[in-house]
């Protein structure tokens, strides 16, 4: 069990908080990668606990910065991950296209870049009924599954429930979760760090995977 330095202070705390900081989003990404724990949190806690540190720590890093040491693990470490990446991205975009009519957006890892290799591609699709959507797959003989997301639509708002859809484009999972068209104006607050998540139409995935490899 981790112990109060002889100071009486905290250990994220003093000039060695950032170094800390800086291990324990390390460790996390390598939890994430090499567990696939896809939770930040217990990603954090695991990584305090195999550090000697308190799992509940004040000054352990936020959501995002392991967001960006997972990043990098992966693009050091992980030998397949820029074709990986670059397969999920055009998944992505050969769904969008499909799925024209109801303004895709990219979200998520295969959009910020940190996707592993059991990571699925996650749309948010608008439209004035969920039912559409799921007529629009039924046409095309599209096999899917009815799910459920909860997110919050806007800080200091509950989690809303908003249907959503997965399917299998070959062999890369994909969920499509359907806002009204309102939704277009403002994306729901993000798992990590509370804020709108980010989004990208159409034209920014096509300038993603136009970007030279490596």
């Amino acid at each position: 069990m981790a112990r109060r330095r002889r100071d009486g202070r905290q250990p994220f705390s003093g000039p060695e908080g950032e170094r800390l900081r800086l291990l324990v989003a390390e460790e996390a990404a390598r939890i994430m990668h090499e567990q696939g724990v896809r939770d930040y949190g217990l990603a954090k806690r695991k990584a305090a606990a195999r550090l000697g540190l308190p799992p509940g720590g004040r000054g352990l890093p936020r959501n995002r910065e392991v967001e960006a040491a997972l990043a990098a693990y992966r693009r050091l470490f992980d030998e397949d991950h820029e074709a990986r990446l670059r397969r999920l991205r055009r998944t992505a975009l050969e769904t969008m296209r499909l799925l024209a009519e109801f303004e895709p957006r990219l979200v998520g890892s295969v959009l910020s870049g940190t996707a592993g290799e059991h990571s699925d591609v996650n749309l948010h699709l608008f439209a004035d009924a969920p039912e559409r959507v799921a007529l629009f797959l039924a046409e095309r003989r599209i096999p899917y599954e009815e799910a459920e997301r909860r997110l919050r639509p806007a800080a200091g708002r509950d989690p809303h429930p908003y249907p959503a859809f997965r399917f299998v484009a070959g062999d890369v999972a994909v969920e499509l979760t359907v806002f009204p068209f309102d939704g277009l104006r403002q994306a729901p607050c993000s798992p990590l760090d509370g804020r709108p998540m980010r989004r990208a139409g159409l034209a920014a995935v096509e300038a993603l995977l136009a970007e030279p490899e490596g």
